[in-house]
């Protein structure tokens, strides 16, 4: 019975549906799509982390005669959530969103219109060197989650309209 079940397993696995997003490594269509996507300056210091982390992950350059090109708009707000007795805050919560498009620079059609954003809770503590370096290093992880879930949406989109950069 054993050797029947390891027989039909590949043929359950291959009937599932599931496909390798970045099937072909670095020459696959979607990783070709993927560095084929410039992305202009963004507004803001939030901006400056969330463009860098998109190149990083896009494997572009970022600018340059591109197939794509990536509009991005952020929202980056903070604010106070715990109040103490004496009306001190005592935990902020620090939000990333952002509004991207993705455009076809051959056609100026947007294949892409979607919102991406995250999070972070910060303890405010009586330090303020602490909790201002505490409020940085949310905004860097904020903008790192919002790259990546920039980025996969993106892929999802190129491998399913079949796009890639040579095209």
């Amino acid at each position: 019975m054993k050797p029947l079940a390891a027989l039909l397993a590949p043929l359950a696995l291959a009937g599932c549906g599931l496909q390798p997003l970045y099937a072909g490594g670095g020459d696959g269509a979607v990783a070709r799509g993927l560095a084929g996507v410039a992305v202009p300056a963004i507004e803001g210091r939030s901006g400056w982390l969330v463009r860098n982390a998109l190149i990083d992950r896009l494997g572009s350059s970022g600018e340059g005669d591109a197939r794509y090109r990536l509009d991005v708009r952020l929202d980056d707000e903070l604010e106070g959530l715990g109040l103490l007795g004496d009306d001190t805050i005592s935990r902020e919560r620090r939000t990333l969103r952002a509004r991207y498009q993705l455009v076809d620079t051959q056609s100026g059609s947007i294949l892409l219109d979607a919102t991406a954003g995250s999070d972070a809770g910060i303890d405010v503590v009586s330090s303020e060197y602490a909790v201002i370096a505490a409020e940085q290093t949310a905004l860097e992880n904020l903008a790192k989650v919002v790259a990546d879930q920039i980025v996969t949406k993106i892929s999802l989109e190129l491998r399913a309209s079949g796009s890639t950069a040579g095209r």
